[in-house]
């Protein structure tokens, strides 16, 4: 088991880190760009096992999966419970970032379940096939109302789309 733990306040573009030891002593904040690999290689440098805290965000899913493949153990905090008990009244990211890593330190880290990554991308795909869905019948609705304000109609009893 690792003896530091880090806490993640990531964003779109990059992520914050910040780092304890074991006796919960703040080591460092580190700014990482999202590039491939990088969140992959600061995480080398830690012992296989140390957690790390993140917040679910939309681009969560490749932050994982790099935690991950640098031998980390990815936790994923609620991100409204956490704010509530981290308590900062001025938030920024290195603070967040320490949060994290401090809730993990004193074991009181709010997580909630991450998929595995196969469960990850088979729920994706089917969340983009009924977005996809949505937009469709949206477009046929939408062009349906359009002849209907000008009073026309295809003299069909067949699917018009098909």
């Amino acid at each position: 088991m690792s003896h530091y733990k880090i806490g993640c306040d990531a964003h779109r573009r990059y992520s914050q880190f910040a780092i304890l030891d074991a006796d919960g002593q703040f080591l460092e904040q580190v700014r990482i760009n999202h590039e491939p690999g990088a969140i992959r290689n600061f995480l080398t440098e830690y012992p296989p096992g140390t957690p790390v805290a993140l917040e679910a965000v939309g681009n969560w899913y490749w932050i994982v999966d790099e935690i991950e493949e640098a031998g980390c153990v990815p936790l994923m905090a609620h991100a409204a419970k956490a704010k509530v008990m981290m308590g900062n009244v001025n938030k920024t990211d290195k603070l967040d970032a320490q949060g994290l890593a401090t809730l993990l330190h004193i074991g009181s880290l709010p997580t909630v379940w991450l998929p595995p990554h196969e469960i990850r991308d088979e729920r994706e795909l089917h969340r983009t096939r009924m977005a996809f869905s949505k937009m469709r019948t949206a477009l046929k609705n939408r062009m349906h109302s359009t002849l209907a304000k000008y009073a026309q109609s295809l003299d069909t009893d067949s699917d018009i789309f098909a």
